[in-house]
């Protein structure tokens, strides 16, 4: 993929982030008919410019819309007529059994700011209903990591100390509603860079050392949790 695409889509950590593209495509296929998506908790709206350009028609939400923002970047790549713009509340999704794809990325630490951890089930559970039957939601979060991660994290991230960050041993009850859930995590070092190209530096080693380090104390897990074949019970 194009350098300046996938930093479009990545935006930072881009080397060690990108990867969850990478597994997403080995085990789904994006081109197989027109899906339709949403991505909540969008920002500059990098997944939906990656749905668009494989062909789907998208939803690009935040809890204030990302229009204005993420219109710049998707203009870029001549696929304004597949995605749509709205404001959505990832805890209050207005629709039920309405997409074939639910993507996001890093927006459960914020939904549960300050503790609030039945706010990642929550999230987790609306995404849920608004999926359609054999629905997929694609997954990227930052996970808390090792108690180095966490200094950091709180020392010198200006959000570090009210982020909600996932733990590992969350990850299986928060999914339970699903059908299956496939994910895996990496990153150990590329959370320490402050420059792009020195995160692409340790992005490199993280991949060497990657065997070596628990899969708690990584910092990035990504996945895709499957719906079952039924409808809503309440529909």
């Amino acid at each position: 993929m194009d350098q300046k695409l996938l930093k479009d889509i990545i935006e930072w950590d881009v080397k060690n982030w990108s990867k969850a593209l990478v597994f997403w495509s080995k085990n789904i296929n994006l081109k197989s008919k027109k899906h339709t998506c949403l991505e909540v908790g969008a920002r500059r709206g990098g997944l939906s410019l990656w749905l668009a350009i494989n062909g789907n028609d998208v939803i690009c939400s935040d809890r204030e819309s990302p229009e204005a923002e993420a219109t710049k970047v998707h203009s870029k790549y001549r696929c304004l007529d597949k995605i749509v713009y709205r404001s959505i509340d990832a805890t209050d999704i207005p629709y039920d059994n309405e997409f074939d794809i639910v993507i996001f990325k890093s927006i459960l630490g914020g939904v549960s700011a300050g503790g609030r951890d039945e706010l990642k089930k929550k999230a987790i559970d609306q995404i849920y209903n608004s999926l359609k039957p054999n629905g997929k939601l694609l997954f990227a979060e930052n996970l808390d990591a090792s108690f180095i991660h966490r200094y950091i994290r709180k020392r010198f991230v200006p959000w570090g100390r009210e982020w909600n960050y996932l733990k590992y041993d969350e990850i299986d009850s928060l999914f339970k509603s699903f059908e299956s859930v496939n994910y895996t995590t990496l990153g150990f070092l590329g959370l320490f860079a402050r420059k792009e190209k020195h995160r692409n530096i340790l992005a490199s080693v993280d991949t060497m050392i990657r065997p070596f380090i628990p899969k708690k104390n990584r910092y990035i897990v990504f996945g895709i949790a499957e719906k079952g074949n039924k409808k809503n019970e309440n529909i």
